[in-house]
């Protein structure tokens, strides 16, 4: 399994961004997938998770301004990302979860600043 991520980049405090990442080996439909973000200096932290039913979960810093979503037919996970803040910036990588294991993508950077 692979993981490409994109969508990252630079954007003033309340814009939007939408992340995207793409899955390749045939499991994405089994899977659950999520976003994390890991900021300067910091571990890196759960932002958005989907399971594989469907159930999503999110950071409380992410509640309200963020929606985690996904696209079988492209396997594809989305974060789209609204109202953003300075604190939101960080390198966002995408995880997909199957079976016993866990698979990364190779994160996308988000900087939010005026």
């Amino acid at each position: 399994v692979q993981l490409q991520a994109s969508g990252g980049g630079l954007v003033q405090p309340g814009g939007s961004l939408r992340l995207s990442c793409t899955a390749s080996g045939g499991v994405f439909s089994m899977s659950a997938q999520g976003w994390y973000r890991q900021a300067p200096g910091k571990q890196r932290e759960l932002v958005a998770y989907i399971s594989s039913g469907g159930n999503t979960n999110y950071a409380d810093s992410a509640k309200d301004r963020f929606t985690i979503s996904r696209d079988y037919a492209k396997n594809t996970v989305y974060l789209q990302m609204t109202s953003l803040k300075p604190e939101d910036t960080g390198v966002y990588y995408c995880k997909l979860s199957y079976d016993i294991r866990d698979y990364w993508g190779q994160g996308t950077l988000v900087t939010v600043s005026s």
